[in-house]
């Protein structure tokens, strides 16, 4: 599933929204309701932890504020473009348990955890160039921020 993000970019992590969700990737159906109580909710699960464990993915909150799953080929444009998007939807979600075995959302600003490499690469892009490498949904906010 790593190649299809790669491919894609970005994939929401199971909201429904303008691009495609790696729950439904999974089950290969569209999912009524939670995908938990779905027959293919463990392998979801498992795809989707496996993903988010990947240090070329990052989790944020990027398209309609929905976890959505960005490549690392994408970072650069997205710093790039860092202005056309709230610094809320670039920080970084990161699950931790807690000792009370409770999990818990840590969100990470921008800059803590975009890596330099990516950061020096974005600078070197035009902003068509970073634009064009985002799918439509962003093209969007960023157009409208022009």
């Amino acid at each position: 599933m790593l190649a299809v993000l790669a491919d894609h970019g970005v994939l929401l992590e199971s909201a429904q929204g303008p691009i495609p969700n790696v729950a439904e990737m999974v089950a290969g159906e569209a999912i009524r309701g939670s995908w938990w109580g779905h027959r293919a909710g463990h392998r979801i699960f498992a795809v989707i932890n496996d993903l988010a464990d990947s240090p070329d993915v990052a989790r944020l909150r990027l398209v309609n504020g929905r976890i959505t799953l960005v490549h690392r080929r994408l970072w650069p444009a997205l710093a790039r473009l860092e202005a056309c998007f709230p610094p809320e939807a670039l920080a970084r979600v990161d699950e931790v348990h807690t000792d009370s075995g409770r999990h818990r959302a840590i969100s990470v600003p921008f800059a803590d955890w975009l890596p330099e490499p990516e950061r020096e690469a974005g600078e070197a892009l035009g902003a068509d160039e970073a634009a064009a490498a985002l799918p439509e949904c962003l093209r969007a906010q960023c157009e409208a921020q022009s």
